[in-house]
């Protein structure tokens, strides 16, 4: 059975879409325990080894406005330093292969607009990734581990699984948003939430499951989902093992204990926390009005 949240940790938010998603980041973390919150959303939290960080976990289903109020609900009820959306995505250009990742350095909604006769005008929303987290990425994933594998690009985030390369959606892309090199669901509204939390680092980080060119359904018969999951939950386990905690001032145990409530009568000396050296001449005073004072 799970259990609300009772105290702060280090700790951060992996979100995920699908259930291929889920487990590969699951498998990469240890001591998973299940934590509920009061209007029934669901996390695991466990810890990554060989750091400091409390990973929750949760599994959200696809869409921008669930992602949006997922984000903005874990965000009071834990308190994470850093936020990531870690998944699946299609390719956009020629050069992102299957099995790449994709480090959205920003992220578009791609719908907004307007239609009329003379055609189609975009009005663009867009979020720059947090930049304590990109540039912690472009530390990890360096070396021969991720070199041509990972590419710090932006991502279209909209409401339409995309499959076809020759489709109205796909122009409007590639002539809106040009340098969009991935497609997928949920980036905008965890980007959105984000933004209007306040300050809330996040980062998405995609695999590169299919082209978005009419061959999902061969790609993914291929074993493509559960290789660009995987590829991108390690990449994203590589950040984290070098992101850095932050020191929290009024964490609930990182407080500094309560002092003990004593009244004192007339002039004193309080001993409590130091030392002193050398003779004092003072009173004891006993009663009532100053309970503990003779203690």
């Amino acid at each position: 059975m799970g259990r609300t949240v009772e105290d702060v940790r280090p700790t951060l938010v992996i979100l995920t879409a699908l259930p291929v998603e889920y487990e590969a980041v699951r498998e990469r973390l240890t001591g998973c325990e299940p934590l509920v919150h009061p209007s029934g959303t669901r996390v695991e939290r466990g810890r990554l080894a060989g750091t400091e960080w409390h990973v929750a976990l949760a599994q959200i289903g696809e869409g921008n406005q669930t992602a949006a109020i997922v984000t903005e609900r874990l965000s009071t009820w834990l308190s994470p330093q850093a936020l990531f959306f870690v998944g699946v995505a299609g390719g956009l250009k020629e050069e992102i292969r299957i099995g790449d990742v994709v480090v959205g350095t920003r992220v578009y909604a791609y719908h907004g607009g307007k239609q009329t006769p003379e055609g189609f005008y975009a009005r663009p929303r867009a979020w720059d990734a947090s930049h304590r987290l990109e540039q912690t990425a472009r530390y990890a994933l360096r070396g021969p581990r991720w070199r041509d594998r990972v590419h710090f690009k932006p991502i279209a985030a909209g409401e339409v699984v995309l499959n076809d390369a020759e489709s109205d959606l796909a122009d409007q892309i590639r002539r809106h948003y040009n340098d969009a090199v991935a497609i997928e669901m949920e980036s905008a509204g965890v980007a959105h939430a984000a933004h209007l939390v306040g300050a809330l680092d996040t980062l998405t980080i995609r695999g590169i499951s299919d082209k978005a060119d009419g061959a999902k359904h061969l790609a993914d018969a291929s074993g493509s989902q559960p290789l660009a999951a995987a590829t991108a939950a390690q990449a994203a386990m590589a950040i984290i093992a070098e992101l850095e905690p932050t020191v929290r001032r009024n964490a609930p145990d990182q407080r500094e204990p309560s002092a003990p409530s004593v009244r004192y009568g007339g002039d004193h000396i309080d001993f409590r926390g130091g030392t002193f050296y050398g003779p004092v001449t003072g009173k004891v005073v006993r009663g009532p009005e100053v309970p503990g004072a003779d203690r």
